[in-house]
């Protein structure tokens, strides 16, 4: 069990990625394809603008690669780097999770490349047409330590499928978009962004499951600049 475990873990390596900005922004990837498709958070990879990204490989190779499209709203990105053959994960069926079924992530956390850790699906909050705002996303919330440098990385289960994309941590815990919301943005046509316009990090406040947000970042042009709206908490 511990050598099929090690396996797992270790493709999931080969198939994540350092993506790093021009403005010394950097988190993780997913490779999604093998020629060079790559998944991560849009907020990974904001204000890359024409210098591009810059995707270091698992074997140390570093190739560029620039944004496809972006959807802040749901802080995703797919970006196309100038490399073929690469080693492509295996996308999961997020909707068969369980609550304690094992998961794994892969990323960069603070700089150390390839750095694994392992808990248990905690809880899965599917989309509810009826709620709003931050709760009304789905999420794939694990018990496993995160830090950053995990953002865009692989949440993969016991087989080694990923099953959501890392994006933040609240609580104490770690938020993941589930798979199929990334096959989602995959599939939708390049658009341009129609959200309010801001990236945003969510906080716990006190000890419900309440979440207020800090404006990290109010995009130029975009409905929340021409407004009120600046880099503050709301």
């Amino acid at each position: 069990m511990a050598g099929s475990f090690g396996e797992v873990v270790e493709k999931l390596r080969r198939s994540t990625v350092q993506v790093r900005t021009g403005l010394n922004n950097s988190g993780s990837g997913v490779i999604w394809s093998q020629d060079g498709q790559i998944v991560t958070n849009a907020h990974v990879v904001r204000g890359a603008g024409s210098s591009g990204v810059s995707v270091e490989l698992w074997d140390g190779r570093r190739v560029p690669g620039g944004v496809v499209k972006e959807d802040r709203q749901r802080d995703l990105a797919l970006l196309q780097v100038a490399a073929s053959g690469l080693a492509a994960a295996m996308p999961g069926d997020s909707s068969a999770l369980r609550v304690g079924e094992l998961a794994v992530a892969v990323g960069n956390p603070f700089g150390f490349t390839g750095a694994a850790s392992s808990g248990v699906i905690h809880r899965l909050n599917w989309k509810e047409r009826s709620r709003r705002g931050f709760d009304s996303r789905s999420w794939v919330v694990s018990q496993l330590r995160l830090a950053p440098g995990n953002s865009g990385g692989p949440l993969a289960n016991a087989a080694g499928e990923v099953v959501g994309l890392n994006t933040m941590i609240a609580g104490g815990l770690a938020f993941a978009i589930p798979a199929r919301a990334v096959a989602e943005f995959l599939r939708s046509p390049l658009k341009r962004d129609s959200g309010l316009g801001v990236v945003v990090q969510p906080i716990p406040v006190g000890r419900s499951w309440e979440v207020a947000f800090i404006v990290l970042k109010v995009i130029p042009d975009s409905p929340a600049d021409r407004g009120w709206l600046r880099e503050e908490i709301f």
